[in-house]
């Protein structure tokens, strides 16, 4: 199997695993403070990783990159943020399950995107595929 999907199966065990744990531990703290701390691993992390693949040279990394893809970064981290805020505070006092599944519909929005604005293609099967997923949220957010 090729790395990249390997990649993508363990994102999406670990994306099942977060919610869950954030829930479970959002238990005597609000949704603020347990994201904040969340944060500060994720921040931490990421960092050390980014040492790790660049042999210890991210700034040089940062250093070359064009402007544009750093605001776009930086764009891409500001909406990251407005996502999990509003995440925290739905799985705060929703049902997990309910609030995790609302939030994989962001994956219609990102194939849409991803078709308009990257010029990737949009084929029968990612039509096909997209439409199941969004039958699949009604049909399990349907009273």
């Amino acid at each position: 199997m090729e790395p990249w999907k390997i990649q993508a199966l363990l994102a999406a065990l670990f994306a099942g695993l977060t919610s869950i744990l954030a829930k479970s531990g959002m238990k005597t703290l609000g949704p603020d403070v347990s994201l904040a701390l969340r944060t500060s691993v994720v921040f931490a992390l990421v960092v050390a990783n980014a040492f790790v693949w660049t042999s210890g040279r991210p700034m040089e990394a940062l250093a070359a990159a064009r402007p544009r893809d750093l605001l776009l970064l930086a764009l891409s981290g500001l909406t990251t943020s407005l996502s999990w805020i509003f995440y925290y505070r739905a799985m705060k006092t929703g049902t997990v399950s309910f609030v995790a599944l609302v939030d994989k519909g962001s994956i219609i929005i990102t194939l849409l995107l991803a078709f308009l604005l990257l010029h990737e293609p949009f084929t029968r099967k990612t039509a096909c595929g997209g439409s199941l997923i969004l039958v699949g949220i009604a049909v399990l957010t349907w009273k």
